[in-house]
């Protein structure tokens, strides 16, 4: 049910993401009296088809992973005289620019309407104070301390963790001494602290910017209470139910759940007395954690079981909601930040400033798409926003074969006044080919690691 739920995830994801891209392509092509021969979510054997009143099929067909636009196109067939005037080829090369930048460039614009939406409609928040501090931190050494609530980084307001996490991620391999407010209490005057990131490490991998820093955040009590158990598990062999309390793992009090979390990660593959109590009722019952080996080699104990969700203090959560202009502001605003993280981290990749491990594929795509699914219609949307921002601009990377490709090749034609030929674009179209291929290995081979 779980992979069928992600497959699902990961097919409704895509769909809308390749549906705006070829709508881009489609529509501006149709405003540039070019004639679309078809327009297809998906390749391979069509599943469903269906003709308007200009002669042009939409497809959805049976590999959902993509999408095209046919136009009609000397170079592709024969074309009848009558209708080369709506020849793709016969188009001013401005008009075949336009056509082209149209998907990405949809893909771009695609995220500020979700952001407004959520914005508009108000997104529920965990405010952002310090739960911990980790000794010999960054934010140790600075001076945080917890108790207090993070209300702006580099001179950024920053009303949630994620406002956070993206301030600090958008300084990774940057020699910057960062500013950070904390408000300690209300009404009282906000404390300065300075971030020495020009030794920061991170590893995007195992860890959050904000945890590689030093910060935990606030969370309430978490008392060690069984709420899921998988399948043939180790939690369900030993007999351990949902609802069941756990006092003691070895007669040692099992504490908060992090608690309990770490003394089964340290025992794997060793027997554990556990004292439980179910309805009420105490009793002893065994559990050996199963082995769980990480890429660094590392082992842990894992029993397969999930907390019991407890309830947020009331003055933990906020909503951070805005009028309907105030929202379009802000929603320009996050999706420029994403670009803008998102092209700087792909020049930090080049750079070697971050690995080529924290690309990702089809497999961990689908496995955020079914985990923000589950999560709720404000994650997905989010999640939905971002991966629209990622393959917008993936599409404009100047690759042969992408859309940023042709591009490229348009730019040199309007400059030289005459199209590139077509042996130097075979060529492109090689090179293009073993980059992608190089880079979609790279990024299944991680998802594969991170399984």
């Amino acid at each position: 049910m779980e992979f069928l739920t992600t497959v699902l995830a990961m097919l409704v994801t895509l769909g809308i993401l390749v549906t705006i891209h070829e709508y881009g392509h489609f529509w501006v092509a149709r405003r540039c009296g070019i004639k679309v021969l078809r327009f297809s979510v998906g390749f391979g054997k069509p599943l469903v088809r269906w003709r308007d009143k200009q002669d042009t099929e939409y497809v959805i067909a049976a590999i959902p992973l993509g999408g095209y636009v046919s136009m009609l196109d000397e170079r592709e067939a024969d074309v009848p005289e009558s209708l080369k005037s709506q020849a793709f080829n016969r188009k001013s090369v401005y008009q075949r620019i336009a056509v082209v930048a149209a998907g990405p460039l949809v893909n771009l614009v695609f995220p500020v309407f979700v952001y407004w939406a959520l914005f508009l409609s108000g997104t529920s928040e965990v405010v952002p104070v310090v739960g911990a501090v980790k000794q010999g931190s960054i934010a140790e050494v600075s001076g945080i301390i917890p108790g207090g609530e993070i209300v702006e980084v580099d001179g950024y307001k920053t009303p949630t963790w994620d406002d956070i996490n993206l301030r600090l991620a958008a300084h990774i391999g940057d020699e910057v001494i960062l500013p950070v407010i904390v408000q300690y209490e209300s009404g009282q005057a906000r404390q300065t602290y300075e971030l020495d990131l020009r030794s920061w490490q991170l590893d995007l991998e195992t860890e959050s910017p904000l945890s590689s820093v030093g910060i935990q955040a606030f969370r309430p009590a978490v008392p060690v209470i069984i709420g899921r158990v998988e399948p043939s598990g180790q939690t369900e062999l030993s007999g351990l139910q949902v609802g069941d309390e756990i006092i003691s793992v070895d007669a040692v009090p099992a504490g908060q759940w992090e608690d309990f979390v770490a003394l089964i990660q340290q025992n794997a593959g060793r027997e554990l007395q556990l004292e439980v109590v179910r309805n009420s009722v105490p009793m002893l019952l065994s559990i050996i954690p199963a082995e769980k080996r990480w890429e660094n080699g590392e082992v842990t104990g894992y029993i397969g079981a999930g907390v019991q969700p407890v309830e947020w203090p009331e003055d933990m959560r906020r909503v951070v909601q805005y009028g309907v202009f105030e929202s379009a502001g802000h929603a320009v605003r996050k999706t420029w930040q994403m670009i803008t993280l998102t092209l700087d981290s792909i020049w930090k990749m080049l750079e070697g400033i971050l690995s080529v491990k924290n690309l990702s594929g089809p497999i961990t795509i689908a496995k955020v798409a079914a985990a923000s699914a589950a999560s709720g219609i404000e994650t997905f949307a989010s999640f939905l926003a971002y991966l629209s921002i990622s393959l917008g601009i993936l599409n404009l990377l100047p690759i042969p074969m992408l859309d940023g490709g042709h591009l490229l090749y348009y730019c040199v034609e309007m400059i030289r006044g005459r199209p590139v030929s077509e042996k130097v674009q075979a060529v492109g179209l090689r090179l293009g080919m073993a980059v992608l291929f190089t880079l979609m290995g790279v990024a299944i081979f991680n998802d594969l690691m991170r399984l």
